[in-house]
């Protein structure tokens, strides 16, 4: 009787313990497979030609992750901060300017990355163009980038994440819920440097897939080998 209440307890906790691990890997598989085919409509966008971006967009995400051109002057006065950004393994900001267009029209351009101390304009004025500029870009949706991502302190002027409507809000302007990340054509005296759109997610899914999938066959060998063990135990004291 003891033994049979041991394997009873047994099932209790195995069974459904492999259906969640099982669920758990399949959570995943559905993961990748969305993952991925986000990241191929991502390189479709960004492969496709550049266009002239539309003075008024009504629907942006049609236009995500495009490349684009468009003509006017930059307000470096307005510059605003984009802090903890990292490049070839080193840490500093993203500069994002608002950029004024000849019909008044005003889009949020993330210039690039500068280092931890090239964050003050005055140390580089090569970079802070002048006059009427086409510039070369890609349109980005806004948002946090996860959930240990920090709160934005536009008292401070430096932002974590791109909120394009506060952005907007702190620069005084009127802007589109978008912005555009400059492309890597050098900026003169080397700074910013554009060029730091991210196409594709990052995706981790295929080792969680694996670690849940071998958990639940670990555990279903673990069951399978005691309940025979324990059966073989009753039949010899039987």
């Amino acid at each position: 009787m003891t033994s049979e209440r041991a394997r009873r307890r047994a099932t209790w906790f195995a069974i459904p313990a492999i259906m969640i691990l099982l669920a758990l890997g399949s959570w995943q598989v559905h993961r990748l497979m969305w993952k991925t085919e986000l990241n191929d409509e991502r390189r479709t966008q960004f492969q496709a030609e550049a266009v002239m971006l539309p003075a008024e967009l009504a629907d942006p995400a049609p236009f995500a992750y495009r490349r684009v051109w468009l003509e006017g002057q930059f307000r470096h006065e307005a510059e605003m901060f984009l802090a903890a950004r990292t490049f070839d393994r080193r840490v500093g900001y993203q500069i994002i300017t608002p950029f004024e267009r000849a019909d008044g029209t005003v889009v949020l351009v993330n210039r690039g990355w500068v280092p931890l101390d090239n964050k003050e304009p005055e140390t580089r004025l090569g970079g802070q163009i002048q006059g009427t500029y086409r510039l070369e870009g890609v349109v980005v949706p806004g948002g946090r980038t996860g959930w240990f991502t920090p709160d934005n302190e536009p008292e401070n002027n430096i932002w974590f994440w791109t909120d394009p409507e506060a952005l907007a809000a702190e620069a005084g302007i009127p802007a589109p819920s978008y912005l555009v990340d400059a492309g890597p054509a050098p900026n003169p005296g080397g700074l910013p440097i554009g060029g730091q759109t991210k196409i594709e997610l990052r995706s981790q899914h295929m080792q969680y897939i694996v670690i849940w999938y071998a958990l639940a066959i670990s555990l279903a060998v673990i069951y399978a080998i005691y309940m025979r063990r324990d059966r073989r135990s009753d039949e010899d004291e039987a």
